[in-house]
């Protein structure tokens, strides 16, 4: 069985192929719109939805081709269907309804974040359920018991900025450039421990639920008292990544002495972070247990956790009509085995 992913959901045209026989991606595809976006410090809407109609039915020939397969040879076509920006869920949605309707095969929907919580399962190396996963990507933070395939709790989100957000709002007022989050990452490496104490957000009280949007006013205050030299930024991008970094650890743990889970899932476009991987997997030895993730080409938007997701899901029955229909909010508690 072959599997066409598609992935428009924001900045990223992913497009990729699963095979359930040899279990992996045969095939993908993705372009980044960071170029088109830099000139204004962020993702335009409108932009990145016309950019997706120019560039998803290119990507999806470029695949069949890399694959030496044919529309016969696809047994479904996974989508997007949200969260995510509605312009460019639609641009998504309409070409595979409209791909799986002229091909005379099923359509699939996918929840994006489900693509990145089973992202990891592309790996060699891979989870068992249940598990606890920990979400963290440009518009979401969450952690969440993964029981089963489709059986997931919510056990806490952001209540306002995400932890990419913040990165990535950080960087801005530091005139990082576009896109911030990596790029404060790596001034970071140049910052001294110590000079800055930065707060926890919501640490110091019960639960588990994330608050960033405090932190990235308290990076602004430094930053406006500080001499603005490259060490002196270099240092506060050192102490707000290690707020962030000390924050998700924190809650990581309280989730998994909660749930009594001995796995832990990281996955989106923040689980790159070098400092967050490091940090996660000592802990997970210090608890005697174990941290997976993707590959760094697997963390961001990319096809390919599309591709498997829709796998899952259409080996499970589910499939959508011919209407078209994209979700930009779509709670992941939503979500059921099948």
């Amino acid at each position: 069985m072959n599997v066409l992913g598609i992935e428009t959901s924001c900045d990223e045209t992913g497009v990729a192929i699963y095979n359930s026989e040899k279990h992996e991606i045969i095939a993908q595809a993705l372009y980044s719109q960071v170029e088109l976006h830099a000139e204004y410090g962020g993702v335009v809407p409108e932009l990145a939805s016309r950019d997706h109609i120019r560039k998803t039915a290119l990507l999806t020939e470029q695949v069949l081709r890399q694959a030496n397969l044919n529309q016969k040879d696809i047994s479904a076509v996974a989508f997007t269907q949200g969260p995510g920006l509605i312009g460019a869920l639609l641009v998504g949605s309409t070409f595979a309804r409209s791909l799986a309707y002229s091909w005379g095969c099923p359509a699939v929907a996918v929840h994006h974040m489900e693509g990145h919580l089973l992202a990891p399962m592309l790996e060699d190396e891979k989870p068992d359920f249940p598990f606890v996963a920990l979400l963290v990507s440009g518009g979401h933070s969450m952690l969440v018991d993964v029981k089963a395939f489709g059986d997931y709790e919510i056990l806490g989100e952001s209540i306002d900025d995400a932890a990419g957000e913040a990165f990535d709002k950080t960087a801005k007022l530091m005139d990082l450039g576009y896109p911030g989050g990596p790029r404060l990452a790596r001034l970071a490496e140049q910052g001294r421990p110590g000079v800055y104490k930065f707060p926890r957000p919501m640490t110091d009280r019960p639960g588990l639920e994330f608050s960033f949007s405090g932190l990235k006013t308290f990076a602004a205050n430094t930053l406006h008292k500080c001499d603005k030299s490259e060490q002196a930024l270099a240092d506060i991008a050192y102490a707000f990544q290690e707020a962030v970094v000390d924050t998700l650890m924190i809650k990581c743990r309280r989730a998994l002495e909660q749930t009594g889970r001995k796995q832990l899932v990281i996955a989106g476009g923040v689980s790159a972070n070098i400092k967050l991987r490091e940090q996660l997997a000592e802990l997970m030895t210090k608890l005697g247990g174990k941290v997976f993730y993707p590959r760094p080409e697997f963390c961001t938007d990319n096809g390919a956790m599309i591709a498997y997701a829709g796998y899952q899901r259409f080996s499970r029955g589910d499939s959508e009509s011919l209407a078209i229909e994209a979700r930009p909010r779509w709670p992941m508690d939503e979500l059921n085995a099948s």
